[in-house]
């Protein structure tokens, strides 16, 4: 058969209506029913890992900075020690710590698949990330706040916390909201390897199935995600300025 006439006979050939295996948008169950219980695994591993990394992110970023050279307590081998540390956890690519986290993750949480293991992974890899954010932020302090403080009698403690966390927390929340976008798009990586939500569906249905319209709508639900969070953060951090 000649090139010509096998792409007559293409063109000829009638084109079926998509049948029972060939899902559409209306009907495909990988949205009907799994994309809302995959929003909720993607809201819950931003939701834990965000409020656990600022719990253990803001002590950390405080403690960088009390023993830095410009600290209320300098030590400078501890603060090297810390450091080094921090940016070691800081160095892993999200994907490859997630891995090389798995036995511990099942010792912990009691398995290596699902949201809840790859939240145990997305706070690890999170906190030294928001720590240095915190820790910027609360260095770029007019230290002369911190002289007049410590000239009124405050202590350490009161300074810490009534003067560097209450004079920084506009910039402090909108590193939260840049943390809690960060862990989105970690938590989308962690699906690669079995950890749920939006992430796990777009590989499972619109990568490994060539599932177009799954892609698309996993896609657009990861972006309203983010506009949400970056709005409220935004709200958040202008009603804490009172600047």
């Amino acid at each position: 058969m000649s090139l010509l006439d096998a792409a007559s006979t293409l063109l000829a050939t009638p084109v079926l209506p998509a049948g029972p295996g060939d899902p559409t948008w209306g009907d495909n169950p990988a949205l009907t029913e799994q994309f809302l219980p995959a929003v909720g695994e993607t809201l819950l591993m931003t939701f834990w890992p965000t409020l656990f990394t600022v719990i253990l992110g803001v002590p950390l970023g405080l403690f960088l900075v009390q023993t830095g050279p410009d600290g209320l307590t300098p030590k400078r081998t501890l603060n090297q020690v810390v450091s080094a540390v921090v940016n070691v956890l800081r160095s892993f690519p999200f994907i490859i710590l997630i891995i090389a986290l798995g036995p511990l993750t099942k010792m912990i949480v009691g398995s290596r698949l699902g949201w809840q293991a790859a939240s145990f992974a997305l706070v690890i890899s999170a906190v030294p990330f928001f720590a240095r954010l915190v820790e910027s932020n609360i260095a770029s302090l007019d230290h002369g706040k911190i002289e007049a403080a410590q000239m009124m009698g405050a202590t350490n403690r009161q300074i810490r916390w009534g003067v560097q966390v209450r004079e920084t927390l506009p910039q402090l929340v909108r590193a939260t909201t840049v943390l809690a976008i960060t862990v989105i798009g970690y938590n989308a990586m962690a699906g690669a390897v079995g950890g749920g939500g939006l992430g796990q569906m777009a590989i499972n249905y619109g990568y490994n199935r060539f599932q177009t319209d799954v892609m698309i709508v996993t896609i657009a639900g990861i972006i309203v995600i983010v506009m949400v969070i970056q709005v409220l953060g935004d709200m958040i951090s202008r009603l804490v300025d009172h600047r």
